[in-house]
């Protein structure tokens, strides 16, 4: 492959390595550049370790858009390396011929992949395998001996599990020095009944989101970025930075995660114009921070918090962080033109209430800007399905722009949820009054 081309194998199982060298591919994948560097989350996930420097100083100084082609399942920006814009789904076959190829927009139909040793060109279709060569692989490598063997002991585990020790006892014996998992503060001051639903008092915007915001963008599962509050976090626990792992890794760790949320180095907040990644600016002052600090110092302040976005707020993977960070971020309701099914739902099992524009409405038609303050009435008076809330957007000069928001609880029992402050909430209180 090309010089610039990083390539790398991680299969989903031991099997895959099995039968890859038991049908005589692996050597010619491995000349490739294609080595087995782990199994499971690796690459996909972001890590398969930095980009030659060369290549990683040529993206800073020129300012281009690398591309990654991977045969994962998620295409989100920057997650397979936060200097990789771009990246793009396609079957493990068509992964090997853009290595080969070395950029993205060659015509794999009409151009040459490259040239064989004799200066011939090698089009895509002379190294296209047959349907009868694919089944031959498969039939004479593939068969149960495979998973027989690396999976048939799976759960005996080696000597170094034997040796772990594990406390007894009926409840989880939580360590205040794990930078993994910690008890998370979900139900910390759970009153035995539920508070009456509350109206939402000239709160503050916390991001300005545009259109198709995943989930990915909201809580990443990548590489942890090294100048953001989650490293900062984390080095002040001890940490190296070689140990940092990822956001997926840390996910037992709430206090990590919520450092990471709204944290993608990709997300673009409106609010801080011509930059990218984990910034907003702190209201009323105007100072430029970390989401992290700015909703660190609302709360501190009693400032509830909103945020605001386009449309497909929350698409891609049904990431559950995405609604818990947002909840402990001191975020009281998301006003947005649409939401991914799963995500509004996530929200309001968080105690996030999910409103949207009504049809035709939003943040531009409606001039804001995102520093105003907003008040939201209709909560404490009772909220019904798909019904309706008025918000009120008050700049510093004491205009006002009024508008309804259509509420997106579909039914009571989302009522009821929200009213308890969350599924786990409404869980926790039931098991409480069962004794």
């Amino acid at each position: 492959t090309r010089p610039w081309v990083k390539t790398s194998l991680a299969p989903g199982s031991r099997v895959v390595t099995d039968y890859l060298t038991g049908a005589g591919l692996l050597p010619y994948l491995a000349q490739l550049g294609f080595h087995v560097v782990g199994y499971g989350c690796t690459t996909c996930i972001g890590n398969s370790g930095p980009l030659p420097e060369p290549v990683a100083q040529a993206i800073e100084e020129h300012r281009l858009v690398a591309a990654a082609v991977l045969s994962g399942n998620r295409n989100f920006e920057a997650r397979i390396h936060p200097l990789v814009r771009a990246s793009y789904l396609a079957s493990p076959l068509l992964v090997v011929a853009f290595a080969l190829a070395g950029r993205v927009d060659v015509d794999l139909v009409n151009e040459p992949l490259g040239t064989d040793r004799d200066g011939r060109p090698v089009f895509l279709g002379d190294i296209w395998p047959s349907q009868d060569e694919v089944y031959q692989a498969m039939t004479g490598s593939l068969n149960p001996e495979l998973f027989i063997r690396q999976y048939g002991a799976v759960f005996d585990g080696d000597d170094a599990w034997d040796a772990l020790v594990v406390p007894e006892g009926t409840q989880f014996d939580w360590d205040p020095d794990s930078t993994y998992v910690r008890e998370p503060p979900f139900f910390q001051g759970l009153p035995p009944e539920p508070r009456p639903l509350a109206d939402i008092t000239e709160a503050r915007v916390l991001v300005l989101l545009g259109d198709t915001v995943t989930t990915d963008h909201i809580s990443p599962a990548g590489a942890i970025p090294k100048d953001g509050p989650a490293a900062r976090y984390l080095r002040e626990h001890g940490v190296e930075s070689i140990d940092w792992n990822t956001f997926g890794s840390r996910r037992g760790n709430h206090e990590v995660m919520m450092r990471g949320t709204f944290g993608n180095v990709r997300i673009k907040n409106r609010l801080v114009p011509g930059k990218e990644g984990n910034w907003t600016v702190h209201l009323p002052s105007g100072e430029v921070m970390s989401v992290y600090d700015a909703s660190m110092r609302y709360q501190e302040a009693g400032t509830p918090l909103i945020v605001m976005a386009g449309k497909e707020y929350g698409t891609g993977s049904s990431r559950d962080w995405a609604a818990k960070g947002t909840t402990l971020l001191g975020v009281k309701a998301v006003i947005a033109e649409g939401y991914e099914r799963i995500h509004r739902s996530n929200l309001l099992g968080m105690g996030v209430l999910p409103l949207a524009f009504e049809q035709g409405q939003s943040v531009e038609s409606l001039g804001l800007t995102g520093r105003e303050y907003f008040t939201i009435t209709g909560i404490a008076d009772g909220l019904e399905p798909a019904g309706r809330v008025t918000v009120a957007a008050r700049t510093d000069d004491g205009s006002t722009v009024e508008f309804q928001a259509v509420v997106r609880l579909n039914s009571e029992v989302e009522i009821e949820y929200y009213h308890h402050g969350g599924i786990l909430q409404r869980v926790l209180r039931e098991f409480a009054a069962e004794g």
